[in-house]
């Protein structure tokens, strides 16, 4: 379904809670690092751009 390079986020460092995106035109895959056949969370290309804008937000 994810059809993207999965790159590791860079607020991830070297700590064991890490994740990995896949950014794609449609959908944005998310998944954990250290479980990558644990499943993988897609969400639509507006979704994804609405968490990250709430996200940045949230962090006055």
């Amino acid at each position: 379904m994810i059809n993207q390079t999965w790159r590791k986020s860079s607020r991830s460092g070297s700590s064991a809670q890490c994740v990995e995106l896949a950014v794609g035109a449609r959908v944005t895959g998310v998944r954990d690092t250290k479980n990558r056949d644990g499943g993988t969370l897609v969400f639509g290309a507006r979704a994804f751009s609405a968490f990250l804008a709430d996200v940045k937000r949230s962090q006055v």
